[in-house]
């Protein structure tokens, strides 16, 4: 099959809301490549083994590539994705740089596949390696844990800093006991993370079909099917839906997902947009002193969520940072 890959040349820190675009005007796969020159350093803390070379991207900026199966108006379609670009320019006020549009005709094999070549295991905590399916992979110590994935359409191999981050509060952070709530769960990453470094039940979230059905398949490849609920749907409709069951009286459905509300962890690596739109839902589904550890935050975004945060009544416990992005660990008063 011929596909038409449609390329951005934007800012990184507006990869993830070009990405979106592409995804809601259906693009059957999306990639995004972030500079890799001039003075940018790979993190090797923890051992960490780099195959991809470094690309030749200034810094600071981006190369976001979307691929649509044989579009019937090209034309229209690049129209929408400018209107896409121009909506995060002028409404949300972000930079997105040069912003130029490319297009050209790609066999299927060419981006379906090919890159799998590139993405290889990767320790990315004390504990945690991230190992792609079709590559093989020995533990080199008894307390390492494995997370296998696929990451199908472009939902997060796990390398990215913002999950790199949660991944390495995920392993501070979670307990034997503890019940947890991944929002926006993209490849299912965070929530098979958690489950394995040994939270009691962990509930999967995404508005996306897609990402819904490759984090199911993710779950089952390591074999969490009876530990992790993936569901589409956001906070607010798990809060509706506890509710329902709650006052429905004798008889009423029970809520169709495993955990027990509230919980102790809530888990977000979405953009500092979002995150701002669904704070008082994460407190209402956190019990008393319960954890939220969101990512997916640009540096020049960091005072507005925090500040986002301590008005939902969260106190704000620690900041991290990897490159330019942030993630905030708040607590639950």
């Amino acid at each position: 099959m011929r596909w038409q890959e449609i390329s951005i040349h934007t800012r990184e820190e507006v990869g993830e809301l070009i990405a979106s675009g592409f995804h809601e005007l259906g693009a059957g796969g999306v990639t995004i490549e972030e500079s890799g020159t001039l003075n940018k350093e790979r993190d090797t803390s923890y051992g960490q083994l780099y195959d991809t070379p470094l690309n030749d991207i200034p810094e600071g900026e981006a190369v976001i590539q979307a691929y649509f199966a044989e579009p019937e108006n090209i034309d229209e379609l690049i129209a929408q994705i400018s209107e896409h670009v121009r909506f995060v320019r002028d409404e949300l006020g972000y930079d997105v740089g040069k912003a130029e549009i490319t297009t050209r005709e790609v066999d299927e094999e060419d981006w379906a596949h090919g890159w799998k070549q590139y993405y290889k295991p990767m320790r990315i905590s004390n504990r945690l390696t991230i190992k792609p399916t079709w590559e093989t992979y020995e533990k080199e110590s008894d307390d390492e844990i494995i997370l296998e994935l696929d990451p199908g359409m472009a939902f997060g191999t796990g390398t990215h800093p913002t999950t790199s981050l949660c991944l390495r509060l995920l392993e501070e952070y979670v307990t034997p006991d503890a019940e947890l709530i991944d929002v926006g769960t993209g490849s299912g990453v965070l929530a098979i993370a958690a489950a394995k470094l040994g939270a009691r039940r962990v509930l999967a979230l995404d508005l996306d079909p897609v990402a819904v059905k490759n984090a199911s398949e993710n779950v089952e490849l390591n074999g969490l099917s009876g530990q992790i609920d993936v569901m589409e749907s956001d906070l607010l409709g798990i809060l509706r839906s506890a509710e329902a069951a709650s006052s429905g009286g004798e008889g009423a459905a029970a809520p169709a997902f495993g955990v027990q509300l509230p919980v102790q962890l809530v888990v977000a690596n979405i953009l500092a947009e979002i995150i701002l739109l669904f704070t008082k839902d994460v407190y209402d589904v956190l019990g008393s002193g319960g954890t939220y550890l969101t990512s997916g935050i640009y540096k020049d975004k960091e005072q507005a969520v925090s500040a986002g945060l301590t008005e939902a009544g969260f106190e704000i416990e620690r900041v991290e940072r990897d490159q330019d992005w942030v993630a905030i660990v708040a607590k639950k008063r």
